[in-house]
């Protein structure tokens, strides 16, 4: 059976994540890792904090904190919301590690016995007034192609043109904004991209089954312009990973560190030779490694589409010029933006809601519910606390929880806290199994796919068809003059719960839970849709409310206390 190892892209260490960073990659990845342990397959699904580079320095210093210190704290904040959220990790990592710190050293040692590494002198902006080498994404000016005044020295976020820092028009520093910049000779290795231009093309031209979002972005970057350009894997910089080849110094290197663009992807490597040391998992390089047993593993990567240049192309130049058996990636699944009530979250601006704010007003589910069923796969989704209000009470209190609510309670005041024997499952029973065996079939194809929205509806659907399934049945009715039919309503709507709690589980993993365990019944997979679950007689207990209604008071108190920004 095929192994399934899927990363997310690895989060900033420098503050906490808003909503709109946990649907492009580390939730849907868990909704995919969830799915497939469920059918059987064997996971691991890694994630990390990214570490290095110029914004966790800045964090830090405005923290008032040692920079070390600020990242080991941070990353606990984020590994306790994952857990919040329910991120089902194998192994939460750190790129700071000294794991990852010998890895992407051996990489780049590596590459030069390749002729991929090239020392290059270069004119970098210096700002006096920081007393600094300034990295591209912290000067900011005009943009020369559209004119955005906001442009960072490596890309314009407007119009995603790729930049280099003296191209911007009026430039000045992103940390102190003076404009007392000036351009000073430095060295840096470069990591020779150009030389894999056809090898990587060929590579991606391969890949016919990938999200057109994926590879429009690639070949965007392969082919614009100049094509795809050899790039910098260091930077002047304190903190990160030291740049040596050995155990020595890179000559000509002293003071350097790898850019964190470098370094980041490698940790997905890393991060599971962390777990093996954290004896989470017994062996890495089954998984890794195509000359120890990987050949047989599918690797899933789930992102952003700003991280899709960096995952397509210079990740996958680092790998296979390493002229080593590493695993490539099979399928990247990236997704666009989701935006904030008519503007875009923002870390840096701290607009929008943010993972912890999150769950300190509503449980995970609520939020793991619309943002999955909104997921922004072929476009860019909006947030707006009107949708959100509208879609949980819709699909989660009066579908799901509503129909839960209802056929227990009844069974509970006609035939006490057990399945009702008696009666046979009839026309209305197989007319619904038979749907339902086609909603399950629909269901499937969706998650395998990687289809979040159209799993989602599916989901959907299933709930919808239990509710007027009992609509239509009405078991309170049928008790009247017939009380064995009631009976058998009632025990195909309870074995309902069951299977529901199953398909949702990779959802709202918490709900399903709360279904399974009220029902007496393990939380698994559905072989069927046959609802014969629970047997007659079989004990069971009515569950607290699964979901409560959003009222139109907190809705507006929520829109009015997130219109702002963060502090």
């Amino acid at each position: 059976m095929t192994r399934t190892l899927i990363t997310s892209a690895i989060p900033y260490i420098n503050g906490i994540k808003h909503l709109g960073n946990l649907i492009g990659s580390q939730l849907p990845a868990d909704l995919y890792a969830r799915y497939l342990r469920a059918r059987g397959q064997e996971v691991l699904f890694l994630c990390a904090t990214d570490e290095h580079g110029t914004p966790a320095e800045l964090a830090a210093a405005k923290a008032g904190k040692p920079v070390a210190e600020y990242c080991a704290e941070m990353w606990a904040v984020q590994a306790e919301l994952a857990k919040g959220f329910r991120l089902s990790f194998d192994h939460f990592g750190r790129s700071s590690s000294p794991q990852n710190h010998a890895l992407t050293q051996h990489f780049a040692e590596r590459l030069a016995d390749q002729g991929l590494i090239s020392e290059v002198t270069e004119q970098q902006v210096y700002s006096n007034a920081d007393g600094r080498f300034l990295p591209d994404r912290y000067i900011e000016g005009t943009c020369p192609n559209c004119g955005y005044d906001k442009a960072r020295g490596d890309q314009c976020e407007n119009c995603t043109k790729q930049l280099d820092p003296t191209d911007l028009i009026n430039p000045r520093s992103a940390v102190s904004g003076s404009t007392d910049l000036e351009v000073r000779e430095t060295k840096h290795l470069y990591l020779r991209q150009s030389k894999m231009r056809e090898r990587l093309s060929d590579w991606i031209d391969s890949k016919t089954d990938w999200p057109i979002l994926t590879t429009s972005i690639a070949k965007k970057w392969l082919n614009d312009g100049d094509g795809l350009q050899d790039r910098g894997i260091t930077r002047d910089l304190d903190w990160g990973v030291p740049v040596m080849r050995g155990d020595q110094t890179w000559p000509g290197m002293q003071g350097k560190v790898f850019y964190v663009w470098f370094d980041a992807p490698i940790e997905y490597i890393a991060c599971a030779v962390e777990a093996v040391e954290e004896g989470k998992i017994s062996d890495w390089e089954r998984w890794w490694r195509t000359d120890k047993g990987a050949d047989d593993v599918r690797y899933v990567q789930f992102m952003g589409k700003d991280n899709v240049p960096f995952h397509t192309l210079s990740f996958p130049a680092t790998i296979l010029g390493s002229g080593e058996p590493w695993k490539l990636v099979d399928y990247i699944k990236s997704f666009n933006y989701l935006n904030y009530d008519g503007g875009q979250f923002s870390t840096s601006q701290g607009r929008g809601v943010f993972m912890d704010q999150a769950l300190e007003i509503l449980p995970s589910d609520y939020w793991r519910w619309w943002l999955l069923s909104h997921a922004p796969e072929t476009s860019d989704s909006e947030f707006t606390w009107e949708t959100f209000q509208q879609d949980v009470n819709k699909d989660l209190a009066d579908v799901l929880g509503n129909f839960v609510s209802r056929i227990t309670k009844f069974c509970r005041s006609k035939f006490g806290e057990a399945v009702p024997e008696g009666g046979a499952y009839g026309d209305q029973e197989t007319a619904l199994i038979a749907d339902l065996e086609k909603r399950l079939t629909t269901y499937q194809a969706h998650m395998d796919a990687i289809e979040i929205r159209k799993a989602a509806a599916e989901l959907r659907a299933i709930w919808v068809a239990g509710n007027e399934y009992l609509q239509s049945a009405a078991p309170w009715t049928a008790f009247k003059t017939d009380p064995d039919r009631a009976a058998a309503i009632t025990r195909f709507a309870l074995n309902l719960i069951p299977f529901y709690a199953g398909l949702s589980a990779p959802f709202i993993p918490d709900a399903a839970r709360a279904m399974a365990y009220a029902m007496g019944s393990d939380l698994a997979w559905p072989k069927s849709p046959a609802m014969n679950t629970l047997p007659g007689g079989h004990a069971f207990t009515v569950p607290d409310v699964l979901f409560a209604k959003i009222a139109d008071e907190d809705r507006e108190a929520w829109a009015a206390k997130f219109s702002g920004t963060r502090s």
